[in-house]
């Protein structure tokens, strides 16, 4: 079943989360002014499901179960896929900002890998469970929160030896049936307005720490979880052009003693597994991170277009004005090509997925972390000062100033005032308010930190391939065989790639998937 956008919030009654937006309990998610910007984020990736013109990277066939499902549902069998998927996020997020519907595409996509490594290593029955588990979400068309950045405490000190265990989730009880979870997720995405939960760890864990590597998934109204949460966008703003409409509340999620049963756990202890899902996971979303933020990019372009216009200027004879256009333009897609990129280079996993090449994914999201801020730098530039300067949208219909402003305040003849301010605004919501610092950060830190792409991209670069060119090229001949090891492997291309089984990945940064 597809839903829409109208049945996915309607959907969300069937559940009574226990949910608090400043300071507030919500009885109705569905119904929550404060939370409507992001469940109307959400629904674009249910709505543009059911339009022709999207339908093909909109949906897929899952070939586990044959049926059609929504894009952001399914799990990666080609490269053709990693594009359709890249820009299927670029097309909800040029309209939504950021759908954050993705992150249930990359922790999905992620499990299907880590279960089957964990199954094929230690004869656990996971992949099963969460094979199950897939096919519900896909024929209900759930939308899953990921919650995977613990709120951590101290951050020198590993898990077991905080001063309260309470900071990471673990499981403080096993049962015959299932496990009890404990502990604190402290940033979850769109996490009042989703279905379920998936629960993640967010680091690798020593064996000491086994009962912090814990992966399950958790309903959003399980007894024992409460929901803290900030408001989607700006709802009510009649300032907020763009976030008064599209928006996303981010929610630290409480989980006091909650029962899982054992056909919704999928990780329970097994440390090096957690930790291979911890980067799988990262690679994924970075992908997909490149697609939102080159939607973003869209919405920037396009609104930097108009307010050219608007101001009577003219790309082609005011070269300053159309540099700054083409710097705009090439920070988006250059960014984005990198997703591209990553999809035609893509490896194939032994579950029978495709990963996407990690050098490109986190070269892409390093480049849109640092980068946001020059998009937002340069659409300032072609904008002009009206974008801060602009009297707000209360003076519109204040009968004493407003014939007064509309005369003053227009830019070309043949545009209205009300346009261009309209056009202004939009531009300031997206760059100047604190919902533009929310995009900033969230573009700089969402996925990872810069640091934790940087030591992805060493770890997996050939380097040492580079270094044998040169030396060969110097005539010394390769280097032999045991002087030089390197554990960076070398690069395939597009579809059929066969990878080794993935090996244990130990972060050298314990705080490397820091968001």
């Amino acid at each position: 079943m597809l839903m829409t956008a109208a049945d996915y919030r309607e959907s969300l009654r069937r559940y009574k989360p226990r949910v608090f937006v400043n300071g507030a309990a919500v009885a109705s998610v569905a119904d929550e002014p404060l939370l409507a910007p992001g469940v109307a984020g959400v629904g674009v990736t249910y709505d543009f499901a059911h339009r022709a013109e999207h339908m093909p990277i909109m949906t897929a066939r899952q070939a586990t179960s044959g049926k059609t499902v929504n894009r952001m549902l399914h799990i990666n069998e080609s490269a053709q896929d990693l594009l359709y998927k890249l820009e299927a996020v670029r097309l909800v997020c040029r309209t939504s900002g950021c759908a954050q519907r993705y992150l249930t595409h990359d922790a999905l996509n992620g499990l299907y890998q880590a279960t089957k490594l964990t199954d094929d290593r230690h004869g656990t029955d996971y992949s099963q469970r969460f094979l199950n588990y897939l096919h519900e979400v896909q024929d209900q068309d759930l939308t899953l929160g990921v919650a995977m950045t613990d709120a951590k405490g101290d951050r020198s000190r590993r898990p077991g030896l905080q001063a309260n265990p309470d900071v990471y989730v673990h499981i403080k009880e096993r049962r015959p049936d299932g496990i009890v979870i404990r502990g604190t997720k402290a940033i979850v995405t769109g996490a009042p307005y989703m279905h379920e939960f998936l629960v993640m760890p967010c680091r690798t864990h020593v064996p000491d720490d086994k009962d912090f590597a814990v992966c399950c998934a958790v309903p959003v109204d399980a007894p024992g979880v409460t929901i803290v949460a900030r408001p989607a966008g700006r709802p009510g703003e009649a300032s907020a052009k763009f976030s008064a409409k599209y928006g996303q509340s981010v929610g630290v999620v409480m989980f006091d003693d909650v029962f899982v049963p054992h056909d919704r756990v999928f990780l329970a202890g097994e440390t090096e597994e957690g930790g291979f899902l911890t980067t799988s996971y990262a690679t994924h979303h970075r992908h997909s991170c490149i697609g939102a933020r080159a939607g973003f990019g869209d919405l920037l372009i396009g609104a930097g277009a108009l307010m050219i216009e608007a101001n009577g200027l003219d790309a082609e004879k005011h070269a300053h004005i159309r540099e700054a256009m083409v710097e705009l333009i090439t920070i988006t897609e250059s960014f984005y090509a990198c997703g591209v990129a990553s999809s035609v280079y893509c490896t194939r996993d032994p579950a029978g997925s495709v990963m996407p090449d990690a050098v490109f994914s986190n070269i892409g999201k390093l480049l849109l972390a640092t980068k946001i801020y020059d998009m937002h730098r340069v659409a300032h530039y072609v904008s002009g000062g009206l974008i801060v300067a602009l009297p707000g949208p209360d003076e519109d219909h204040n009968p004493e100033t407003r014939a007064s402003l509309a005369a003053v305040m227009g830019g070309r003849p043949d545009i209205p005032a009300e346009q261009r301010a309209e056009v202004a605004r939009l531009i300031e919501d997206l760059t100047v308010s604190h919902e533009a610092g929310w995009y900033s950060v969230i573009s700089l830190h969402g996925g990872g930190s810069p640091e934790a792409m940087k030591r992805e991209i060493w770890r997996n670069y050939p380097v040492m391939e580079k270094a044998e060119l040169v030396e060969n090229l110097l005539g010394r001949g390769l280097v032999d065989e045991g002087q030089r090891v390197s554990k960076q492997p070398g690069r395939c291309c597009a579809t059929g790639c066969e990878v080794p089984t993935p090996s244990a990945v130990v972060l050298e940064s314990e705080n490397a998937l820091v968001r």
